[in-house]
Protein backbone atom coordinates (compact mmCIF):
# COMPACT_ATOMS: atom_id res chain seq x y z
CA UNK A 1 0.00 0.00 0.00
CA UNK A 2 1.37 3.77 -1.22
CA UNK A 3 0.44 5.06 2.39
CA UNK A 4 -2.62 4.90 4.81
CA UNK A 5 -6.30 5.91 3.30
CA UNK A 6 -9.05 8.29 4.64
CA UNK A 7 -12.23 7.17 5.41
CA UNK A 8 -13.14 8.62 1.91
CA UNK A 9 -15.17 7.74 -1.12
CA UNK A 10 -14.39 9.26 -4.33
CA UNK A 11 -17.49 8.71 -6.33
CA UNK A 12 -16.84 9.41 -9.90
CA UNK A 13 -20.34 10.07 -12.01
CA UNK A 14 -20.22 9.14 -15.63
CA UNK A 15 -23.50 10.36 -17.48
CA UNK A 16 -23.95 13.49 -19.93
CA UNK A 17 -27.79 13.75 -18.07
CA UNK A 18 -27.62 15.56 -14.78
CA UNK A 19 -31.33 14.22 -13.79
CA UNK A 20 -30.32 10.88 -15.19
CA UNK A 21 -31.02 7.29 -13.01
CA UNK A 22 -26.77 7.21 -13.00
CA UNK A 23 -26.95 10.42 -11.14
CA UNK A 24 -29.71 9.47 -8.84
CA UNK A 25 -27.49 6.54 -7.86
CA UNK A 26 -24.06 8.65 -7.17
CA UNK A 27 -26.32 11.11 -5.16
CA UNK A 28 -27.51 7.80 -3.04
CA UNK A 29 -24.32 6.44 -2.87
CA UNK A 30 -22.84 9.78 -1.30
CA UNK A 31 -26.22 10.17 1.22
CA UNK A 32 -25.60 7.06 2.81
CA UNK A 33 -21.63 7.17 3.15
CA UNK A 34 -21.92 10.84 4.55
CA UNK A 35 -24.94 9.12 7.12
CA UNK A 36 -22.74 6.53 7.97
CA UNK A 37 -20.01 9.56 9.31
CA UNK A 38 -17.34 8.90 6.58
CA UNK A 39 -16.45 10.97 3.86
CA UNK A 40 -18.02 11.17 -0.19
CA UNK A 41 -16.56 13.38 -2.56
CA UNK A 42 -18.33 13.11 -5.87
CA UNK A 43 -16.37 14.06 -8.90
CA UNK A 44 -19.14 14.48 -12.01
CA UNK A 45 -17.34 14.44 -14.80
CA UNK A 46 -19.83 16.39 -17.09
CA UNK A 47 -20.77 18.83 -14.83
CA UNK A 48 -16.42 19.78 -14.41
CA UNK A 49 -16.61 19.47 -18.40
CA UNK A 50 -14.09 16.72 -18.38
CA UNK A 51 -11.75 16.41 -20.93
CA UNK A 52 -11.32 12.86 -22.18
CA UNK A 53 -8.64 13.33 -24.82
CA UNK A 54 -5.37 12.26 -23.67
CA UNK A 55 -2.14 14.47 -24.94
CA UNK A 56 0.92 13.03 -26.36
CA UNK A 57 2.80 14.68 -23.74
CA UNK A 58 0.19 14.10 -21.55
CA UNK A 59 2.12 10.07 -21.43
CA UNK A 60 4.49 9.12 -19.14
CA UNK A 61 7.36 8.69 -20.11
CA UNK A 62 7.38 10.87 -22.47
CA UNK A 63 10.28 13.08 -23.10
CA UNK A 64 8.26 16.04 -22.85
CA UNK A 65 5.73 14.79 -20.16
CA UNK A 66 3.58 17.60 -18.49
CA UNK A 67 1.05 16.97 -16.34
CA UNK A 68 -1.69 19.23 -16.17
CA UNK A 69 -2.75 21.08 -13.17
CA UNK A 70 -6.44 19.99 -13.69
CA UNK A 71 -5.00 16.29 -13.78
CA UNK A 72 -2.40 16.93 -10.76
CA UNK A 73 -5.79 18.16 -8.69
CA UNK A 74 -7.97 15.08 -9.38
CA UNK A 75 -4.71 12.79 -8.56
CA UNK A 76 -4.45 14.71 -4.74
CA UNK A 77 -8.10 14.02 -4.27
CA UNK A 78 -8.40 10.03 -4.95
CA UNK A 79 -4.70 9.91 -3.72
CA UNK A 80 -5.90 9.20 -0.11
CA UNK A 81 -9.35 7.71 -0.87
CA UNK A 82 -10.52 4.20 0.77
CA UNK A 83 -12.74 3.41 -2.26
CA UNK A 84 -12.84 4.86 -5.77
CA UNK A 85 -16.57 3.87 -6.83
CA UNK A 86 -17.31 4.48 -10.68
CA UNK A 87 -20.92 5.47 -11.52
CA UNK A 88 -21.58 4.85 -15.28
CA UNK A 89 -23.78 3.70 -17.83
CA UNK A 90 -22.89 0.60 -20.31
CA UNK A 91 -22.28 2.02 -23.79
CA UNK A 92 -21.97 -0.51 -26.74
CA UNK A 93 -20.49 -2.86 -24.04
CA UNK A 94 -18.00 -0.39 -22.51
CA UNK A 95 -18.13 2.41 -19.93
CA UNK A 96 -18.14 6.08 -21.68
CA UNK A 97 -15.10 7.71 -23.26
CA UNK A 98 -15.18 10.48 -21.19
CA UNK A 99 -14.72 7.95 -18.01
CA UNK A 100 -12.19 5.71 -20.21
CA UNK A 101 -10.18 8.91 -20.45
CA UNK A 102 -10.78 9.79 -17.11
CA UNK A 103 -8.59 6.59 -16.43
CA UNK A 104 -6.05 7.51 -19.19
CA UNK A 105 -5.11 11.21 -18.06
CA UNK A 106 -6.03 10.68 -14.60
CA UNK A 107 -5.00 7.53 -13.21
CA UNK A 108 -2.48 6.94 -16.18
CA UNK A 109 -1.08 10.21 -15.29
CA UNK A 110 1.82 9.21 -12.80
CA UNK A 111 1.88 5.24 -13.63
CA UNK A 112 3.23 4.05 -16.61
CA UNK A 113 2.41 0.81 -18.45
CA UNK A 114 6.04 -0.02 -17.80
CA UNK A 115 4.90 -0.22 -13.94
CA UNK A 116 1.82 -2.13 -14.70
CA UNK A 117 3.95 -4.37 -16.43
CA UNK A 118 6.10 -4.95 -13.74
CA UNK A 119 3.59 -5.10 -10.95
CA UNK A 120 4.77 -2.07 -9.28
CA UNK A 121 2.88 -1.40 -6.10
CA UNK A 122 3.79 1.93 -5.60
CA UNK A 123 0.96 3.50 -7.66
CA UNK A 124 -1.51 5.94 -5.81
CA UNK A 125 -4.29 3.68 -6.09
CA UNK A 126 -2.35 0.92 -3.80
CA UNK A 127 -4.88 -0.38 -1.53
CA UNK A 128 -7.88 1.43 -2.65
CA UNK A 129 -10.91 -0.55 -2.88
CA UNK A 130 -12.25 0.12 -6.66
CA UNK A 131 -16.59 -0.55 -6.77
CA UNK A 132 -18.55 -0.10 -9.90
CA UNK A 133 -22.36 0.99 -10.28
CA UNK A 134 -23.81 0.64 -13.39
CA UNK A 135 -26.51 1.03 -15.86
CA UNK A 136 -27.67 -0.72 -18.89
CA UNK A 137 -31.36 -0.39 -20.99
CA UNK A 138 -30.85 -3.86 -21.89
CA UNK A 139 -31.24 -7.10 -19.54
CA UNK A 140 -28.12 -8.50 -17.52
CA UNK A 141 -29.00 -12.37 -19.78
CA UNK A 142 -28.34 -10.10 -22.71
CA UNK A 143 -25.46 -8.83 -21.79
CA UNK A 144 -24.51 -12.51 -20.72
CA UNK A 145 -25.32 -13.35 -24.41
CA UNK A 146 -23.21 -10.89 -25.99
CA UNK A 147 -20.30 -11.53 -24.19
CA UNK A 148 -20.02 -7.96 -23.20
CA UNK A 149 -20.98 -8.62 -19.28
CA UNK A 150 -17.54 -10.81 -18.50
CA UNK A 151 -15.35 -8.49 -21.16
CA UNK A 152 -16.69 -5.90 -19.23
CA UNK A 153 -15.81 -6.92 -16.24
CA UNK A 154 -12.24 -8.40 -17.05
CA UNK A 155 -10.50 -5.60 -18.86
CA UNK A 156 -11.90 -2.57 -16.65
CA UNK A 157 -12.56 -3.92 -13.23
CA UNK A 158 -10.25 -6.61 -12.95
CA UNK A 159 -7.59 -5.12 -15.03
CA UNK A 160 -7.45 -2.20 -13.12
CA UNK A 161 -7.51 -3.59 -9.43
CA UNK A 162 -4.18 -5.68 -10.65
CA UNK A 163 -2.81 -2.98 -12.66
CA UNK A 164 -3.18 -0.38 -9.79
CA UNK A 165 -2.61 -2.54 -7.20
CA UNK A 166 -5.92 -1.95 -5.28
CA UNK A 167 -7.15 -3.91 -2.54
CA UNK A 168 -10.30 -5.56 -4.04
CA UNK A 169 -13.14 -5.13 -7.14
CA UNK A 170 -16.94 -5.22 -6.99
CA UNK A 171 -19.70 -4.47 -9.76
CA UNK A 172 -23.49 -4.14 -9.38
CA UNK A 173 -25.11 -3.68 -12.38
CA UNK A 174 -29.08 -2.30 -12.58
CA UNK A 175 -30.26 -3.71 -15.91
CA UNK A 176 -33.03 -2.54 -18.18
CA UNK A 177 -33.14 1.09 -16.83
CA UNK A 178 -35.82 3.07 -19.34
CA UNK A 179 -36.88 6.40 -19.33
CA UNK A 180 -40.59 4.90 -17.81
CA UNK A 181 -39.02 3.16 -15.08
CA UNK A 182 -41.48 2.38 -12.75
CA UNK A 183 -41.33 3.99 -8.99
CA UNK A 184 -41.10 0.24 -7.16
CA UNK A 185 -38.22 -0.75 -9.44
CA UNK A 186 -36.67 2.52 -8.50
CA UNK A 187 -36.97 1.76 -5.10
CA UNK A 188 -36.03 -1.46 -5.39
CA UNK A 189 -32.80 -0.41 -7.02
CA UNK A 190 -31.80 2.54 -4.32
CA UNK A 191 -31.92 -0.11 -1.86
CA UNK A 192 -29.55 -2.35 -3.81
CA UNK A 193 -26.93 1.11 -3.71
CA UNK A 194 -27.74 1.91 0.32
CA UNK A 195 -26.80 -1.64 0.28
CA UNK A 196 -23.47 -1.12 -1.32
CA UNK A 197 -23.06 1.68 0.48
CA UNK A 198 -23.23 0.26 3.90
CA UNK A 199 -21.20 -2.65 2.63
CA UNK A 200 -18.55 -0.11 1.27
CA UNK A 201 -18.32 1.53 4.63
CA UNK A 202 -18.23 -1.92 6.62
CA UNK A 203 -15.07 -2.55 5.01
CA UNK A 204 -13.31 0.79 5.46
CA UNK A 205 -14.20 0.31 9.31
CA UNK A 206 -12.48 -2.93 8.93
CA UNK A 207 -9.67 -1.33 7.70
CA UNK A 208 -9.56 1.34 10.11
CA UNK A 209 -9.24 -1.29 12.71
CA UNK A 210 -6.58 -2.84 10.89
CA UNK A 211 -4.88 0.63 10.80
CA UNK A 212 -4.93 0.49 7.27
CA UNK A 213 -6.86 3.20 6.98
CA UNK A 214 -7.81 6.80 9.18
CA UNK A 215 -11.23 7.17 10.44
CA UNK A 216 -12.90 10.52 8.65
CA UNK A 217 -12.82 13.86 10.83
CA UNK A 218 -15.75 16.24 9.65
CA UNK A 219 -14.21 18.82 11.24
CA UNK A 220 -11.69 19.03 8.42
CA UNK A 221 -13.69 18.36 6.19
CA UNK A 222 -14.18 21.07 3.20
CA UNK A 223 -16.14 20.66 -0.02
CA UNK A 224 -13.50 19.76 -3.33
CA UNK A 225 -14.08 21.52 -6.32
CA UNK A 226 -12.60 21.52 -9.44
CA UNK A 227 -9.70 23.87 -9.58
CA UNK A 228 -11.28 24.86 -13.17
CA UNK A 229 -13.21 23.87 -16.26
CA UNK A 230 -11.52 21.24 -17.70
Amino acid sequence: MSGTKKSKHVVVLCHPEPDSFNAAVAAKYCAVVRESGQQAVLRDLYRMKFDPILQGNERPGSATFHQSPHVAHELDIIADAAFLVFVYPIWFGTPPAMLKGYVDRVLGSDFSFRAVKRRDNKSRLAGTHLLSLTSSGTSQMWLDEQGAWQSLVTVFDHYLERAFSMASTEHVHFSSIVDDLSERFFGQYMQEVLEAAHKSCSIVREDVSAGECTAYDPALDRQVEPSEDF
